[in-house]
């Protein structure tokens, strides 16, 4: 009996040594190696492109005043010069050397052909859709800047401005470049949706909005992005403060999404510039023409056409 007791028990042990070698030879066996997956971006360009646009806000900003404009031009300086007016106007007499581009969807087709280098100045009639334009055109990776208060209101207005104005055509000579897919796509749906009156171009004049506000349209946010001095002094009537600097895209998110946005500043330019940001961002936005009024706007702008400002 002890003898079969005794036999079990070396049977058992030799039993449980197999198990466990068992269990260490399984252990020391490797999982397969899987490849990891590639790590996607899921940053949107032109979202990213459109919020650098204040967050990376150049040295002077995005406009140069008419004169300076004009003395680069008649000394010869090396630059490319856009006039977004319409080819009629164009034709009758232009800054020397510029290309005529008009307003609308010719820049979206023709933005591959603007260079992304250099100094880049473009110009309309007073300086409100070259505006816009500046704003597309650098999410496109074009450092473009406009010409303060455009032809009319502007450049002609300069003492000799004549000596650098002419009426040959000139002829886009430049290479095509490509540009990021999904910003091409945002800026041809911004040029092919320009709106309708009242906000045909992205642009309300005064007297529209004044009834838009008497009528209390909730729908509508009206946004100063003047200084906050300024806008202490007077503004419309509702409106918020949202000085335009660098670093204006924080501010952003104080923004209604739900509501149509009207953005007004001094004279309309930097608030073109505020509204092709804004756009591109996914809000619905226009600027006030000609902003608040300034003595270079004449009698139009919602102070001098004579609208009610609050304290």
């Amino acid at each position: 009996m002890k003898k079969a007791i005794l036999m079990l028990l070396v049977l058992l042990a030799a039993a449980s040594m197999v198990f466990v070698g068992c269990d260490k030879n399984e252990a020391a066996v490797e999982a397969p190696k899987t490849e990891e997956a590639p790590v996607v971006s899921m940053v949107d360009p032109v979202e990213e492109a459109a919020n650098a646009y204040f967050a990376e806000f150049p040295e002077g900003g995005y406009i140069i005043k008419e004169d300076v404009f004009l003395d680069k031009v008649k000394a010869g300086e090396d630059m490319f010069i856009i006039d977004i007016r319409q080819p009629d106007v164009y034709a009758e007499g232009h800054v020397t050397g510029a290309v005529n581009i008009p307003w609308g969807s010719a820049l979206a087709s023709q933005m591959n052909l603007i260079p992304q280098s250099g100094e880049i100045y473009i110009y309309c009639y007073t300086g409100q859709t070259a505006g816009q334009a500046v704003g597309i055109l650098n999410v496109a990776g074009i450092q473009a800047r406009s010409v303060r208060y455009g032809f009319v209101r502007g450049i002609s207005t300069v003492e000799g401005y004549e000596a650098a104005i002419d009426a040959d055509e000139v002829v886009i000579a430049q290479m095509a470049h490509d540009i990021d897919p999904a910003i091409q796509a945002a800026v041809d749906t911004y040029y092919g949706n320009l709106g309708a009156a009242p906000f045909k171009s992205n642009i309300i004049a005064s007297s529209d909005a004044a009834a838009i506000l008497a009528a209390g349209d909730e729908s509508v946010q009206f946004v100063d992005i003047r200084k906050a001095e300024d806008y202490a002094k007077g503004h419309i009537e509702g409106a918020m403060s949202l000085p335009y600097s660098g670093g204006l895209q924080g501010s952003f998110a104080d923004l209604p999404a739900d509501k149509k946005l009207i953005v007004n500043c001094y004279s309309g330019q930097t608030a073109g510039q505020t509204v092709a940001i804004l756009k591109l961002l996914g809000y619905d936005a226009a600027s006030l023409k000609h902003g608040m009024g300034t003595g270079k706007t004449g009698d139009t702008g919602w102070a001098n056409e004579g609208f009610d400002l609050v304290m």
